[in-house]
Formats: C-alpha cells, sequence, structure tokens
C-alpha cells in the first residue's frame, strides 16, 4: 500500500487474520488498512484505536463496531459472528475497577477468536473473600486472564486455587513506586505459583490472543 504491506495470508498461517496496532497511525492510515484486510477477510480487529480513528474507519467501513472501554474495533461478517466453540471457557478477572479497559481488551480479543469468555471485575486481595466467593466459576475455566495493577498479587493468588493455566496482565494502574506497571509486571514473573506466566504491561490483546490458542 505504499505505507503499509499487509500479511494477508495471516489468517491460514496463525488462525487469525493481522490485527491492526493503531498507536501511532494515522486515523485515515488505519482505516485504509482495515478496509484492505477486508477485502481477504471477513473479520477484522484493530487495538488501541480511539474515537477518532473510529470515526475515519466508520467512514469507509460502515458495519464496524467500536468497544469503547477496550479501545478497540471489530468488524464481522461471518454467518456466524465469533463462532463460539461449544467446549471450553476464558475467565477474565481483574483487580480493580481501573484494570477494566485492559481486561476488556483481553475479553473482546478472546471472544472475536472464537471463545467464551466470563468476566469476574474487581475481586483484588484487598478484600480477598471476593475471589474465594467465585471459586466454582474459576474452577471451570480452560484458561484464566488475571489482569492487576498496584502490586499485582491476585495473579499469584489465583493460581494457587486451580489446576488451569494462568496469564498475568500487569496494568500501568499504581502510586509512584508502581513505576507504570513495572512493580505488578516483576511480581507476576517472581510468582511462586507454578503455572502462571506473564505478558507485558497493559497487554490485553496479547493475554486474550494466547489464551484462546490455549483454549483450543
Amino acid at each position: 500500500m505504499g505505507f503499509a504491506t499487509i500479511d494477508i495470508e495471516r489468517e491460514k498461517r496463525c488462525g487469525f487474520p493481522e490485527v491492526i496496532f493503531c498507536q501511532g497511525k494515522t486515523p485515515a492510515d488505519t482505516a485504509g488498512i482495515a478496509k484492505e484486510i477486508l477485502k481477504h477477510h471477513k473479520y477484522l480487529m484493530a487495538t488501541r484505536a480511539d474515537e477518532k480513528t473510529y470515526r475515519s474507519v466508520k467512514r469507509v467501513i460502515r458495519d464496524a463496531v467500536y468497544h469503547q472501554k477496550a479501545r478497540i474495533i471489530t468488524v464481522d461478517r461471518r454467518a456466524k459472528p465469533g463462532c463460539v466453540m461449544k467446549q471450553g471457557l476464558i475467565v477474565v478477572i481483574t483487580g480493580g475497577t481501573s484494570d477494566i479497559p485492559v481486561a476488556e481488551e483481553a475479553r473482546i480479543t478472546a471472544e472475536m477468536m472464537g471463545n467464551r469468555v466470563e468476566t469476574l471485575y474487581d475481586v483484588g486481595v484487598a478484600g480477598i473473600h471476593r475471589i474465594l466467593d467465585h471459586s466454582q466459576l474459576i474452577r471451570k475455566a480452560n484458561v484464566i486472564i488475571v489482569v492487576a495493577g498496584m502490586e499485582g498479587a491476585l495473579a499469584s493468588v489465583v493460581g494457587g486455587l486451580v489446576d488451569k493455566p494462568v496469564i498475568g496482565v500487569p496494568t500501568s494502574v499504581g502510586y509512584g513506586a508502581h513505576f507504570q506497571g513495572l512493580a505488578p509486571l516483576l511480581t507476576m514473573l517472581n510468582s511462586c505459583a507454578a503455572g502462571v506466566a506473564v505478558v507485558n504491561i497493559d497487554n490485553g490483546f496479547g493475554a486474550g490472543y494466547m489464551a484462546s490458542l490455549i483454549n483450543k
């Protein structure tokens, strides 16, 4: 396209079309890339999109949908949108309500990839009884995504309660010594719960994608 080279074979190789990362792109460039991808695929996802980018995409793709909290644009023209798998459940958990935007990025990603997803928000370690009240739900999951800022201890707590893989997502939510997510990242990486793996700070998309691969 002059400014972008679209990977139209991504779905054949990896099971999902190329996803547009909007940050750093102009709204017009994002819209152009989205239009080109939809020439080859029936569905599309663009992450880290703002309202201005969405309006630009919407002008050329009328059925585009904006998920404001997740900052994701989706288009789904499949006969059965989402093609939800009958087997397997992904549960997305957050420590606090401030972590929800990153968790929503993970949820939308997993749902677009065909997974059944349930959420459990604001159940952090400051009130540990809240997660214990939902132990039946988290034990039903095939994969659990734990999104937490501050000290990020929730991933270890959940990892100690289940025999399922836990994907920790540290967020940039916290005070000064939290270092924009570095503190929970290190906590999760140093988890003594053996089933915890970690993605990058605020990377809800990466967690949702990985959870989907595990679930399949």
